[in-house]
């Protein structure tokens, strides 16, 4: 997470999602490099907090292909940014700067409900996590974590949690999606059509039943 004084340039953006490029790597591919994740925030635009808020930049390795070709995000609304900041509030380490404690505003909870609720309806049909099927899978399980326990997990964690809490016929797909996360495998779930959207709707379901009952839980 970088917090910048004013909004990027367009010229600037680009130059750093190409330099960015030369220095990250897809998981395994290099034995030198790691994957990157990087999202580049105006303090203007977050402090005061509103939501959703606005992220200048963010690169990751699924980007590659697109800029590799020329094509850049813009600046733009991201929901996202609530859990983000939140996650930084709680647990991370300034490397320059303040710490997040002090540079951002706590994310007030009816804030983060709309994260989690804006993000889970995007997922509505086959369309929606074809070829992402391992993904969202798991963003599902984190998000579910949050709505029941107001903490933030990690994708194996979480999935761990929503296995215990899932119907006998749902947990080995959930497992599978996290063993195959863990181990940099293929998960051949876009062969399994049925059964992930079964498991995508039953977590969906719990999510929302989850946040209609208001509020997180303190931590």
């Amino acid at each position: 997470m970088v917090t910048v004084a004013s909004p990027l340039p367009e010229a600037v953006r680009r130059k750093l999602m190409r330099e960015l490029l030369l220095h990250s790597a897809w998981p395994g591919s290099a034995q030198a490099l790691r994957a990157l994740e990087v999202t580049v925030v105006a303090l203007g635009e977050l402090v005061p907090w509103r939501y959703p808020a606005r992220r200048e930049m963010q690169f990751g390795e699924w980007l590659r292909d697109d800029l590799r070709a020329g094509r850049y995000e813009p600046a733009m609304l991201d929901h996202d940014l609530s859990i983000l900041v939140t996650k930084l509030r709680r647990h991370s380490v300034a490397v320059f700067g303040p710490p997040a404690q002090a540079l951002f505003e706590d994310v007030p909870a009816s804030h983060l409900r709309q994260s989690l609720a804006d993000t889970i309806s995007q997922w509505n049909g086959p369309q929606d996590w074809h070829g992402d099927e391992r993904n969202i899978i798991l963003a599902l399980a984190r998000i579910w974590y949050t709505a029941c326990t107001g903490e933030i997990a990690s994708k194996d964690r979480a999935a761990a949690w929503a296995a215990d809490r899932l119907p006998p016929a749902h947990r080995p797909l959930m497992a599978h999606a996290a063993r195959a996360y863990l181990g940099g495998l293929e998960d051949g779930l876009a062969g399994m059509p049925g059964q992930v959207a079964r498991l995508i709707h039953f977590c969906k379901g719990e999510i929302e039943r989850a946040l209609q009952a208001g509020t997180l839980p303190p931590r």
